[in-house]
C-alpha cells in the first residue's frame, strides 16, 4: 500500500463526515436503546413483557402473515433496525464494523447503505414467503416475525468477500487470514444461533447472502443497483440542509489537501486536470482497489509533483 492509498483510507475514518458505516451503527444503536427504554418503563409500570412486544416492538418487526404486514409495511424496512436481545445485538453491530469497514476501503463509501439495505429487504421477503411455501411453518404465520440485521448484515459479508476473497487481515499473522475465512465464521456463528427447527431465518439468511453476491455481481457487470438509492438520499440531505452550498469541497478536493497538505494539484505535463479529476471520481464511487495500474501512476506522479 502506498501513500496514495493510504491517505484514501484515512478519509474512511470512522469519524469522518458522511461515513455510511457510521450513520448504520448509530441508527441502530439509537432505535435499540429507545426500544429498551420503553421496555423498562412497561417493567417499572408492572406491565408483562409480551405487553410490550404486542403494542410497542411488533410495530417495528416485520410479521410473517401478509394481512398484518399490509397493515404496517413499513416493518419491511424497520425490521432491520429493530432488535430486543442485547447480545445478538453487539454481536451484529461487530460484525457490521468488520465487515463494513473493509467494505468501504474497498468499493468507496456509496455501497454499503444500499447492500445493507437491499440484504434486509431480500431477507423480509423470502421471510414471509418461507412461511406460505413450507407447511411446517404454515401454522406459524399468526404468530412469528422477523427482526434484527442479520440479513443485511450476511449481505454485506458476502459482498464483501465476493468483491475480494484473497483480502487479508491481521498482516502479522504468517502474512494475514483471507478474508473469506473469517466470512466463514461469521456465517457459522451466525446460523448457529438460530433455533432449531426456524426454517424461516435460515431462508431470509440465505436470502440476504445471495443478495449481497448479486449486487457485487451486477456491479462489476457495469449496473449500479446503488444508484437511484444514493441520489434518493443526496435528494434527502439537500432537502434537509437548502443553505448547503452545491459546490461544496468534494472528495477529489479533500484528496488532494490530504496528499499534498498544501495547495491542490498543479498541471504538469502529459497529465491533465480532468483525467484527475476523473481517477479521485472513481476512487470515491468504487473504492481504491478498482483502479488501473496506469491510473494509480497517475495519481503517485501527481503527488510526487505536489510535494516538490
Amino acid at each position: 500500500m502506498d501513500v496514495k492509498e493510504d491517505n484514501y483510507r484515512k478519509r474512511m475514518g470512522l469519524g469522518q463526515d458522511g461515513n455510511a458505516l457510521m450513520h448504520l451503527i448509530i441508527i441502530n444503536a439509537v432505535l435499540f436503546v429507545i426500544l429498551k427504554f420503553v421496555f423498562v418503563i412497561y417493567l417499572l409500570a408492572g406491565l408483562r413483557p409480551e405487553a410490550y412486544y404486542n403494542n410497542v416492538f411488533s410495530w417495528f418487526a416485520l410479521p410473517a402473515g401478509i394481512e398484518r404486514f399490509l397493515s404496517r409495511p413499513w416493518t419491511l424496512l424497520t425490521d432491520m433496525f429493530a432488535d430486543y436481545r442485547v447480545f445478538r445485538f453487539i454481536s451484529n453491530m461487530f460484525w457490521l464494523w468488520c465487515f463494513g469497514y473493509i467494505l468501504q476501503d474497498l468499493t468507496g463509501n456509496r455501497k454499503l447503505i444500499p447492500i445493507y439495505i437491499y440484504g434486509g429487504l431480500a431477507g423480509g421477503i423470502a421471510f414471509v414467503t418461507a412461511h406460505y411455501l413450507i407447511p411446517g411453518l404454515q401454522a406459524q404465520v399468526s404468530s412469528s416475525a422477523l427482526s434484527g440485521a442479520n440479513p443485511a448484515i450476511v449481505a454485506v459479508a458476502v459482498a464483501t468477500t465476493t468483491v475480494a476473497p484473497d483480502y487479508r487481515i491481521f498482516p502479522m499473522i504468517n502474512g494475514g487470514i483471507p478474508l473469506w475465512v473469517l466470512t466463514l465464521i461469521y456465517i457459522l456463528i451466525n446460523f448457529s444461533s438460530i433455533s432449531y427447527g426456524d426454517s424461516s431465518a435460515y431462508m431470509a439468511n440465505l436470502a440476504g447472502a445471495g443478495m449481497g453476491f448479486l449486487f457485487i455481481y451486477q456491479m462489476r457487470r457495469g449496473r449500479d443497483w446503488s444508484a437511484w438509492m444514493n441520489r434518493f438520499f443526496d435528494w434527502c440531505n439537500n432537502l434537509f440542509d437548502p443553505d448547503k452550498k452545491k459546490n461544496d469541497k468534494s472528495g477529489k478536493d479533500e484528496f488532494f489537501y490530504n496528499v499534498s497538505g498544501t495547495q491542490p494539484y498543479k498541471k504538469i505535463p502529459h497529465i491533465t486536470q480532468k483525467r484527475i479529476d476523473d481517477i479521485l471520481d472513481k476512487i470515491n464511487q468504487q473504492g481504491y482497489r478498482f483502479l488501473t495500474n496506469e491510473e494509480k501512476d497517475i495519481l503517485k506522479r501527481a503527488a510526487e509533483e505536489e510535494d516538490l
